[in-house]
């Protein structure tokens, strides 16, 4: 695992800076092929921006779904990522004896907001390949960690050859737990008094959909005409 453990002595300014200074630790990944950038949407995206555009990456995003308690939806049970891959708080499910028929209940009605949510994004865009690849997940910061989980378990049933998680700032243990499921993890920053992503950042104002749409945008014009210059070369 690589990171920092010190205090940050100032939060990053926003998640595009916390992107590039993210990047910074990856370079042994830069310029090869194989290599794709997964973003967690909404917080994640601009910070996977960076990152992918500073190691010559592809970029797209991995949806994950929290699955709320029924009648306590803040409450998480688990989560659920792009392809249907699930993964269960088991304490919870059993503290609160809920049965597979509500979670199954749960899991189909986000597993189609996520559908519809990742046709939003990628604008009619093919989801890419995984198969084979080695592939960055990256999101703004790690808490509790139940969403990169859930990433990771998803990525690897997809079939991702190396799975590296990368956070600009994350709760040591959680850091380290997400090990047992990454073959890499990469905490930029990992404070010891860690509370909540948040307060490591300057502006932490939420991201839109509408960002998320056109920084993917974005990132695909680029890569095309990377692409476009390096036949031409």
């Amino acid at each position: 695992m690589k990171g920092r453990g010190e205090h940050p002595r100032v939060p990053f300014r926003d998640r595009h800076q916390a992107g590039r200074i993210l990047a910074e630790h990856l370079r042994e990944h830069a310029g090869h092929a194989d290599v794709i950038v997964l973003a967690l949407p909404r917080g994640g995206v601009p910070v996977g921006f960076e990152v992918a555009r500073a190691l010559g990456a592809d970029l797209d995003v991995l949806l994950v779904r929290k699955l709320g308690v029924p009648r306590h939806e803040e409450l998480a049970m688990g989560a659920i990522a792009s392809g249907g891959e699930r993964v269960i708080n088991d304490e919870v499910v059993a503290s609160l004896g809920i049965t597979q028929a509500m979670i199954d209940q749960v899991a189909a009605a986000e597993l189609d907001e996520l559908k519809r949510q990742e046709r939003d994004y990628r604008a009619g865009r093919a989801a890419p390949a995984i198969e084979g690849r080695t592939v960055i997940l990256v999101d703004d910061g790690l808490a509790t960690g139940a969403s990169m989980r859930a990433a990771a378990v998803a990525l690897r049933n997809l079939g991702a050859r190396r799975i590296v998680a990368a956070v600009p700032v994350g709760a040591p243990e959680t850091c380290r737990q997400l090990a047992e499921l990454a073959d890499e993890v990469v905490c930029a920053r990992m404070p010891a008094h860690f509370h909540a992503v948040g307060q490591w950042y300057e502006d932490f104002s939420q991201t839109t959909d509408g960002e998320v749409k056109r920084l993917l945008a974005r990132a695909a014009q680029e890569r095309e005409a990377e692409k476009g210059v390096g036949h031409e070369a």
